[in-house]
């Protein structure tokens, strides 16, 4: 339906709202109280229609949950002139996770098929095109895409559930000291390095994680070019 492909002018009498405005009103139910606080009853009050009359447009919840995943997650970041892969990859993740803070309740849709929204394919084949003179195989560069994809949106979803539960303080402060309390050098030698070098101490940047693994993957697909 995403795609404009379902035939509609035959399906009950003229209509008052459109696809899109279903499609918006049921994000910012998302955004302001939760995934968990979506219905379609809810979606219909939301918009002053009856439940029923939501369905001459979407099949079942299930549908409208593609619907927004797809709408929210929008439209790639454009390649910049001259750009190679790495770079490619790297505004490609990072876009991917900028859309995710947007809409942190899209981390909570469960991934149940392929992505087949025409924003989602748009994506896939922005990543593809990056890699497109590589000397990688196809196969290759559809499980490279995968691969950071898949980063990207479990740190996100650490991200998120970090914030929803700290509530912006600082997550388990004296952390280090804590597990000196509980282990001993002895049983756990690498650990209590680990604290005495004050690894544990620094303040929680995620985005320092964040950009240590996305070049770590982006490092090993260095590798398997250079070996290509």
């Amino acid at each position: 339906m995403a795609w404009g492909l379902r035939d509609r002018s035959s399906r009950g009498p003229k209509r008052g709202l459109t696809l899109e405005q279903i499609v918006a009103a049921a994000i910012k139910i998302a955004l302001v109280d939760g995934l968990g606080a979506l219905s379609m009853s809810r979606v219909a009050a939301e918009l002053g229609a009856s439940t029923m009359s939501l369905y001459r447009y979407v099949s079942a919840k299930d549908e409208l949950l593609t619907l927004m995943v797809d709408t929210g997650l929008g439209k790639p970041p454009p390649a910049a002139p001259g750009e190679d892969w790495r770079a490619g990859l790297t505004r490609w993740a990072l876009g991917i996770r900028r859309s995710y803070r947007r809409q942190p309740w899209a981390l909570r849709v469960p991934i149940s098929a392929p992505p087949i929204g025409p924003n989602n394919v748009a994506w896939l084949e922005n990543a593809l095109q990056g890699l497109a003179g590589s000397p990688l195989s196809e196969s290759q560069k559809l499980s490279t895409v995968l691969l950071i994809s898949g980063f990207v949106r479990n740190e996100a979803t650490l991200t998120a559930d970090i914030a929803a539960a700290s509530g912006g303080a600082p997550v388990m402060p004296g952390y280090g000291s804590l597990l000196l309390r509980l282990t001993t050098a002895e049983d756990f030698p690498a650990l209590h390095r680990a604290i005495a070098s004050g690894a544990l101490d620094d303040d929680d940047d995620l985005d320092t994680e964040f950009h240590f693994g996305l070049e770590r993957i982006l490092d090993g697909i260095a590798d398997l070019i250079a070996r290509s």
